[in-house]
C-alpha cells in the first residue's frame, strides 16, 4: 500500500517517452517523469520516490525531496493566494494548499509561516494547516516554535520591532504575549538563528 505524501520505494515497472511508470500496487501505475528519473535506472529496479497529487489530482512521483511530508511541521514561505486560500512552497513542483479555514490569520505572499502537513480527510488532498496546536504535544521546544510565528507576525504588524527583550521583565512579557519569559526567549532564538531579526539593547527588530 503506497503512503500519500510520503516516501515509498515502487518497481520500475516500463520505460515510455516522458518518463517511467512504477508499481503502485492497488493503485495502478505511476509516473515519475523524465526530469526525476534517476542516471541509469532500468525496468525492474526499485528506487525511492517522493508521491503526491499533480495538477489534475493524478498521483505523481518525484525523487525530489520537500521541505516536509506528511504528518511534519515547516517554516513554509507563501508563494501565492486565490480566493480559496494560499499556497505555499515546499520544494516541489505544485505549492501546497493551505485553504482560509485552516489559516491563523490571511496568509501573505513572501511571509513564511509555522505549518502542519496533512491529509485531508474528505478530498485525500495534501494541504498545510496553521493551526498547528491540535497536532502538537507542546513540549517546551514546540511551545516557543509557535510561539515565534505569533512574534513574527507582531513584528510584521508594528513596524518591525519589539522593545521586549531577553532583560525585559517576565511579568511585562507574560501581560504582553500570555507566555512565558522562557518560552518568549527560545522564540527569540530561533527568529535569530533564521536571520530574521537582530538584538539590540533597545529590543528586538525584523532584518
Amino acid at each position: 500500500m503506497i503512503k500519500l505524501g510520503d516516501y515509498n520505494t515502487l518497481k520500475i515497472v516500463k520505460r515510455v517517452d516522458f518518463g517511467m511508470y512504477l508499481d503502485g500496487g492497488d493503485d495502478g501505475e505511476i509516473l515519475l517523469p523524465t526530469r526525476y528519473v534517476p542516471e541509469g535506472a532500468k525496468v525492474g529496479q526499485k528506487i525511492e520516490v517522493f508521491l503526491y497529487l499533480d495538477q489534475d489530482e493524478k498521483l505523481i512521483a518525484t525523487t525530489l525531496h520537500p521541505l516536509a511530508k506528511v504528518g511534519e511541521f515547516a517554516w513554509l514561505e507563501c508563494a501565492w493566494t486565490n480566493e480559496y486560500g494560499a499556497f505555499l512552497n515546499w520544494g516541489l513542483m505544485k505549492d501546497l494548499f493551505c485553504p482560509f479555514r485552516e489559516q491563523k490569520q490571511r496568509m501573505v505572499k513572501g511571509q513564511r509561516y509555522y505549518v502542519y502537513i496533512m491529509e485531508d480527510e474528505k478530498t485525500h488532498r495534501l494541504m498545510a494547516t496553521a493551526k498547528v496546536e491540535r497536532y502538537q504535544k507542546h513540549s517546551g521546544y514546540e511551545r516557543a516554535l509557535d510561539f515565534s510565528e505569533e512574534l513574527l507576525r507582531y513584528l510584521q504588524e508594528n513596524g518591525g520591532h519589539c522593545d521586549l527583550g531577553d532583560k525585559s521583565d517576565a511579568e511585562e512579557i507574560a501581560e504582553r504575549f500570555k507566555v512565558s519569559k522562557k518560552v518568549y526567549k527560545k522564540a527569540v532564538g530561533d527568529l535569530y538563528r533564521r536571520r530574521l531579526i537582530t538584538i539590540s539593547d533597545n529590543g528586538i527588530d525584523l532584518v
